[in-house]
């Protein structure tokens, strides 16, 4: 073992940390902290300025930052004698994320990303400069890093008046932003309408998706189209918003940001054809797109979105569930120091593990038989599809997909004899319920019983581990659970028991969804104005403190509250939930009607709000119940929620069993009569 290996180097603060992020610094010559008081003091005493820099595992210039200075000797003496230096997990501590994220859009005039360096004052920790990467000399425009570094340090020492200056301009913008009055909101699809002419301007129409390259799958707005299309054909056809949906989710299955060898999907293309990933994957665009695969195989039959998802559903379980149930975070871009390494091939190396058949239909069906596409070797991205080569070898699609499928299998075999990428192994709640929600939606679409067996697990481990005194905790990591959980964990939480709840009752699952939104009610909503913020009442107090209404890489927290607590309202016939939706809507509309494809979450609360759907509660215990389950399901309805309850459950007492197989249909506020049988249901919902 050499001298410079980990075990070998001095461990600073962060050697006792659970976070996978946190650990790969925990042997750097940085001096460095997590966030925390110890660090946060040492800065007030000292009167040093915080150098706070925010990652996470799986981000590849999170990696090459810290190989080019945080390990280098020379920059770290630097930072450690001009700076408290406090590492953050973006993953761990969104709150902070989130803040100085928008501190950087503020003092830079343009978005950020990570690595996040920012520069905070001592006393107040007001941001006074950052940036994301940094090259350790100058190059690609930027600054050398340890340059800046003095600069920085120079800048804070001498220019003081006018840091306190800048820094109250700040502050006062976050008190603006966190006081912000609610916009009077009409109640029209207006911003339903304007977001899908905003997708239709953004929209390529050559190679599918929204914007230009980089491309990201962006799951929000697709599920928006779908949407937009179901609604639109209960009163005029839209075909346009499902061509769109259709022709963006063929790209993206067919490209190479989907894994074709092993499943699930990386997190965006660096060009405009989706051929070449940046390689990590995030548990929660699996989360999402799982479940827009399967709603457009509903509506389509399309066999390619059936076996996409199944393909995001079959890695989830195999790659990302631990042995407890519930779902790991990321898996990293790089593998042995280079990015993609673990998913490439070469064509000699493909063509050894292949017979001659597989040979010949697979090299056209990915691109074997071209250039290479990725730094001299071939991410697998598909050129001709199964049904051409069918036509093309006088084949059925069938026989042709049997051959892909077996090629497929041995490509996977041997892929598994690599080094894996390094997969970060903290549960964080709120993707958890992402992938609760995604799993449970797309098996019951699917009939996919171990999906759904599989979100039922994720929730028990949530429940056991994470649940303590009647709150949450954020994330856990070898028997550790810790920090305050945010708005997005009880929402997406609450958000996949709904949808669990529709695959497999359990009347426990009810009452726990209810307490989770009764919690958001007393310690994160706004009395005042409506909407929920980011952080509870009894959180650490930060600089400030945000009520998200737009979407990122994750839905708004807040589009996803209302939405949870307008089918909870709903189902249980609870005016405090149905208020406390409206009210968040009528705080957050505003942003949404300025920037409405940015609020596809809010959006859709708008829309179950404007156009309620049906809660069918079906009671008995017989394979009728669950037949009429079925065909209550078995069509695209997004904004129908069907529960199917055995007569000994105690929940909705007002929708009693009956010596039959009942049906129980309510539209808004209005039920009609209980339905006894499954034709009376069929007419009830069409």
């Amino acid at each position: 073992m050499s001298p410079d290996t980990p075990s070998k180097k001095r461990a600073n603060r962060l050697s006792s940390e659970t976070s996978p992020y946190l650990l790969q610094h925990a042997h750097n010559p940085v001096d460095w902290y997590p966030w925390g008081e110890e660090a946060l003091a040492r800065a007030r005493e000292e009167d040093r300025p915080i150098l706070l820099s925010i990652g996470y595992s799986a981000c590849h210039w999170c990696h090459v930052m810290e190989h080019e200075s945080f390990e280098d000797e020379e920059t770290a003496a630097l930072m450690n004698r001009e700076f408290v230096c406090i590492k953050v997990d973006r993953e761990e501590r969104p709150d902070l994320d989130r803040i100085y994220q928008t501190a950087h859009q503020m003092l830079q005039q343009r978005a950020g990303g990570w690595p996040l360096n920012m520069f905070l004052t001592p006393r107040d920790h007001m941001p006074f400069f950052g940036g994301t990467y940094f090259p350790p000399e100058p190059r690609y425009g930027m600054p050398g890093f340890r340059d800046l570094l003095q600069r920085v340090a120079e800048f804070y020492r001498e220019h003081r008046a006018e840091l306190d200056e800048q820094n109250a301009s700040l502050a006062d913008v976050f008190r603006r932003l966190e006081s912000a009055s609610p916009a009077t909101a009409s109640d029209s699809d207006a911003p339903l309408r304007a977001a899908r002419e905003q997708l239709a301007r953004q929209y390529d129409r050559v190679y599918g998706g929204f914007g230009q390259a980089p491309k990201f799958p962006h799951p929000g707005a697709l599920d928006r189209l779908l949407r937009d299309a179901a609604r639109a054909s209960e009163q005029d056809t839209d075909d346009e918003a499902l061509t769109m949906a259709v022709h963006t989710l063929t790209a993206m299955a067919n490209g190479g940001m989907h894994d074709q060898i092993g499943g699930g999907f990386c997190r965006y293309s660096v060009d405009e054809r989706w051929m070449i990933p940046h390689f990590e994957k995030m548990l929660y665009d699996n989360a999402q797109l799982i479940s827009v695969y399967a709603d457009a195989w509903q509506i389509t039959g399309v066999d390619l979105f059936r076996r996409t998802a199944e393909d995001i559903g079959d890695w989830a379980m195999h790659e990302m569930q631990s042995e407890d149930g519930a779902y790991f975070a990321t898996l990293d871009a790089d593998t042995e120091g280079e990015e993609g390494r673990f998913y490439v091939w070469q064509v000699d190396e493909v063509r050894a593990l292949l017979d001659e058949e597989e040979w010949s239909t697979c090299a056209r069906h990915w691109g074997f038989d071209r250039d290479a596409n990725f730094e001299g070797k071939w991410n697998p991205h598909v050129y001709v599809d199964i049904d051409a080569i069918a036509a093309q070898d006088g084949r059925t699609p069938e026989e042709v997909e049997h051959v892909v499928d077996s090629a497929r299998a041995r490509l996977f075999a041997a892929r598994s004899e690599r080094v894996a990428p390094g997969r970060d192994e903290k549960i964080l709640t709120g993707w958890n319920g992402l992938m609760i929600h995604g799993m449970a939606h797309a098996g019951r679409v699917l009939d996919r019983m171990d999906f759904i067996g599989s979100a039922a697990r994720a929730l028990d481990f949530v429940r056991e581990n994470l649940w303590r005194d009647g709150r949450l905790l954020a994330t856990t990591k070898d028997g550790s659970s810790r920090l305050n959980a945010y708005l997005d964990d009880y929402a997406f939480l609450a958000w996949g028991i709904v949808e669990l709840l529709q695959a497999h009752w359990q009347d426990q699952d009810l009452e726990f969804a209810c307490a989770l939104m009764d919690v958001l009610l007393e310690h994160f909503e706004d009395r005042a104005a409506g909407g929920f913020f980011f952080t509870s009442d009894d959180h650490e107090t930060l600089v400030y403190r945000p009520k998200p209404a737009s979407d990122e890489a994750i839905p708004s927290g807040n589009g996803i509250a209302a939405q949870v607590l307008l089918r909870l309202g709903h189902l249980l016939g609870d005016t405090r939930y149905l208020d406390a939706a409206d009210r968040t809507l009528r705080a957050l509309l505003g942003e949404a009607q300025q920037y409405p494809s940015s609020c596809n979450a809010l959006l859709t609360a708008l829309e179950e709000s404007l156009f309620p759907g049906e809660i069918v509660v079906i009671r008995g215990d017989d394979d009728t119940a669950r037949d009429w389950q079925q065909a209550a399901q078995g069509r695209y309805a997004p904004r129908r929620v069907v529960v199917a309850l055995p007569s000994s459950s105690t929940a909705l007492p007002e929708r009693a069993a009956r010596a039959q197989t009942t049906a129980y249909v309510c539209t808004g506020r209005s039920c009609s009569p209980p339905i006894d049988s499954l034709d009376e249901l069929e007419k009830e919902l069409a």
